[in-house]
């Protein structure tokens, strides 16, 4: 398990140094995307690493890293809209966005260690190909709830489903390095 947790704080690292390049570069123009938009582009991500895991043409010369850690960062910024609002206008600076990246990161690692116990790492045994379909569907579990207006009856809300994407990408991005 420990392996896991510095396996899992190392691809955090590499994600949480784009966000932070990001956030120089553009400050926090996200913070004026609503859930639906954020769950929109974290779609198109999942999507895209689909096509790629199942053509065999490529047109642009990249993997799937890119876009899980696409995934990893804008479920953060998710989980950081549902806790903060929709805003009008950027209105966070790079040291607070960074604290609440963190804050959100830490959660979740925790409940990937919590699980990660209960299911012994079965994780491992899966295809990469498999934690792309179960991100599509925690999407689509995503979109129905948003349509919703953010009401369930019996399932988790938003949030976890945010977590667990995370998760599976970080999963998705350690086994790769590992192959």
């Amino acid at each position: 398990m420990s392996n896991t947790s510095q396996q899992y704080d190392k691809v955090i690292a590499v994600c949480r140094e784009l966000f932070s390049k990001k956030m120089k570069d553009y400050g926090s123009a996200w913070r004026i995307l609503r859930l639906p938009s954020l769950t929109d582009q974290i779609f198109i991500k999942a999507q895209r690493i689909r096509s790629l895991q199942q053509n065999d043409i490529r047109k642009v010369a990249e993997d799937e890293t890119s876009e899980f850690i696409g995934i990893i960062n804008y479920c953060i910024m998710a989980l950081i809209q549902i806790d903060k609002g929709i805003v009008e206008q950027p209105d966070m600076d790079f040291a607070e966005a960074i604290a609440l990246y963190d804050e959100k990161v830490a959660l979740t690692k925790a409940l990937m260690e919590d699980k990660n116990h209960d299911y012994g790492e079965a994780w491992r045994e899966m295809r990469v190909s498999s934690l792309t379909d179960l991100i599509l569907q925690k999407l689509l579990r995503v979109k129905q709830i948003e349509d919703n207006q953010g009401k369930t009856l019996v399932s988790e809300g938003i949030d976890a489903n945010y977590q667990d994407m995370i998760n599976y990408s970080v999963f998705a991005l350690i086994l790769m390095e590992n192959k």
